[in-house]
C-alpha cells in the first residue's frame, strides 16, 4: 500500500468514526457517473451499518444549496464527488459535514477526505467514487464495492492521461482481482450488449468517418473483411467472437481509420485497457465498466440520477429497464450533437477554440460532445462549448494532457474569469465547467483566451 493510500485511509477512518456516531445522515452527490457511483457506495455502506439516509443529487453545489441544507439542520451531511470547492460556505453556515471529494479543494475542514490534501491529483490518480470507497472500507466490510469505485473513475475518464488506470485507482483495481479485472481490448462502446455492426454505427468516441451513424456502411465494412454479422438467426456481439475474429476486426478497423483520416490520437485510443466487473452477468451493461459508467451518465444527464443509483444498489428490474431507455436517448443525442458541431464548425482564437450550441444541444451533455468533438478538431488548442440554460450560459471546457504539461489549468483559468465577470466554475486542469451570466459570453471567452495564453507561456 502506498504512503498516500495509507494517509488517506487514516483520514477516512476519522471520518468514518464521526459518521458512526449518527443514526441518520443526509447524502449529497453529483449527477454524473462518478457522483452516482460515489453516492451508491456510501448509501450501501450506510444500509450495512444500520444508518438511515436521505439522498440529494445536484448538478452543481453552490451557496444556495448549502444554505438550504443548513436551514434543514441535518445531524450530518456527507458530500461525495463535490464539496471541496464549497468549504467556505459549509463552514460559514455551520454545516456539520464530511466531504469525500477529488476536485481541487478551496479551503479545508476537519472531516475532509480529498487526494489533493495528500499530494495526489484528483484528475487521474483517484476519482470521487474511489475516495468514497476508501471511506466505505473504514465504515465496515465493503470491499465488494470496489467495482463501483472503478466504474466511477472510468466515467470520470481518469484513464485518459496514461491510457489506463494508475496510482490509487490502480491500487483499488489490483487489490480486488476477484471483483474486477483489466484486459486489453477494442475500446468501442457496446462490447457486452450490441451487435458488432451497431457497435461501429454508434461509435461516438472516437467518431469513425464514414461509419458512425451509417448502418449500411458498417455492415458493408464487416462483410468486406469476411465477418459473419449473424449466426443461427442471432446478431453476434463482440463477446460472442473468437479471439482470432476480434483481432481481425480490430486490425481492419485500425487500417480503415488511418486510411480515412482519423487523427493518430483517436486511432491510438481504439484499443485500450478495459475493465470487467466479475460480479455482474455477462452480456449486460454492468459487466463492462465503460458501459456501466455510460449507463449511469445517461440517467444523470437527464435528471434521473436516482434511477442510476437504484441500478448501483442492485435493482435489475424496473430501474435497469428505465436506465436502458435513457441510454438509448443519450446515445442518439450525442450523435446528433456531434453532427451539429461538425456542420457548424468551431471558432478558433489564438489560445482556444469554441462553439455555441445554444439550445441545439442539451446543456447536460454539451461537455461530453465537446470532449468527443475535440478529437476531430485542433488538438493543440483546448475546446470550449456554450449551451443555454435557465440561469445563464453553461460552459464546458476540455483540454489534452499535452496542453496540461505545457501549463494549462482549465479549472484555475475558469475560476479566475468567473471571479472577475461573475458566475461560478471549476473542475480539473484538463476539464472544467462554469455557468456565466447572460450577456457575458464574449467577455468570458476573451478573458479565458488571455489567461490560457499566460498559463502556457508562463507569463504573469
Amino acid at each position: 500500500m502506498s504512503d498516500t493510500m495509507i494517509q488517506m485511509a487514516q483520514r477516512a477512518r476519522r471520518c468514518a468514526e464521526e459518521i458512526k456516531k449518527h443514526k441518520e445522515v443526509q447524502l449529497v452527490s453529483h449527477i454524473d457517473a462518478d457522483g452516482i457511483s460515489s453516492a451508491a457506495i456510501i448509501a450501501r455502506s450506510m444500509e450495512r451499518a444500520g444508518i438511515e439516509y436521505e439522498m440529494l443529487f445536484v448538478k452543481q453545489l453552490d451557496e444556495n444549496i448549502v444554505r438550504k441544507l443548513a436551514n434543514e439542520n441535518p445531524e450530518l451531511v456527507i458530500f461525495t464527488d463535490l464539496g471541496s470547492g464549497q468549504i467556505e460556505h459549509i463552514n460559514n453556515y455551520g454545516l456539520h459535514a464530511v466531504v469525500a471529494d477529488h476536485h481541487r479543494p478551496q479551503g479545508d475542514l476537519e472531516m475532509h477526505l480529498n487526494p489533493h490534501l495528500f499530494g495526489a491529483n484528483g484528475s487521474f490518480e483517484i476519482s470521487g467514487s474511489g475516495t468514497a470507497f476508501l471511506l466505505a472500507e473504514q465504515l465496515g466490510s465493503n470491499r465488494d464495492l470496489a467495482d463501483l469505485a472503478i466504474v466511477g473513475c472510468i466515467g470520470d475518464m481518469q484513464y485518459r492521461k496514461y491510457g489506463k488506470l494508475v496510482s490509487l485507482n490502480r491500487e483499488i483495481l489490483d487489490n480486488n482481482p476477484d471483483i474486477i479485472t483489466a484486459k486489453t481490448d477494442i475500446s468501442l462502446f457496446g462490447k457486452q450488449t450490441r451487435p458488432v455492426y451497431k457497435m461501429l454505427q454508434y461509435s461516438s468516441d472516437p467518431y469513425l468517418p464514414g461509419l458512425t451513424g451509417n448502418e449500411d456502411a458498417c455492415i458493408e465494412f464487416l462483410r468486406k473483411i469476411g465477418f459473419r454479422c449473424a449466426e443461427d438467426e442471432r446478431w453476434r456481439r463482440w463477446i460472442d467472437l473468437t479471439e482470432e475474429e476480434k483481432i481481425k476486426v480490430t486490425s481492419s478497423l485500425l487500417q480503415y481509420s488511418v486510411k480515412n483520416g482519423l487523427s493518430s490520437y483517436s486511432v491510438n485510443r481504439l484499443v485500450s485497457e478495459c475493465y470487467i466487473l466479475l460480479q455482474e452477468s455477462e452480456g449486460t451493461e454492468m459487466r463492462d465498466a465503460s458501459e456501466y459508467a455510460t449507463l449511469l451518465n445517461a440517467t444523470g444527464r437527464y435528471m434521473k440520477a436516482d434511477i442510476g443509483m437504484a441500478v448501483c444498489m442492485g435493482n435489475r428490474g424496473e430501474a435497469y429497464e428505465d436506465s436502458k431507455k435513457l441510454l438509448g436517448e443519450h446515445r442518439k443525442n450525442l450523435v446528433d450533437g456531434l453532427n451539429f458541431v461538425r456542420e457548424k464548425g468551431v471558432t478558433q482564437l489564438s489560445n482556444l477554440q469554441y462553439f455555441d450550441a445554444g439550445s441545439s444541444i442539451p446543456e447536460t451533455i454539451v461537455g461530453i460532445v465537446a470532449g468527443m468533438s475535440h478529437a476531430s478538431n485542433n488538438r493543440h488548442l483546448p475546446i470550449v462549448a456554450f449551451a443555454d440554460k435557465e440561469d445563464g450560459h453553461k460552459v464546458s471546457a476540455r483540454g489534452t494532457q499535452e496542453l496540461v504539461n505545457k501549463g494549462l489549468n482549465l479549472s484555475e483559468a475558469i475560476s479566475q474569469v468567473c471571479q472577475e465577470i461573475g458566475g461560478a466554475g471549476g473542475g480539473h486542469d484538463i476539464a472544467a465547467g462554469a455557468t456565466v451570466p447572460f450577456g457575458k459570453k464574449e467577455e468570458f471567452i476573451e478573458r479565458l483566451n488571455e489567461l490560457i495564453a499566460r498559463q502556457i507561456t508562463g507569463r504573469t
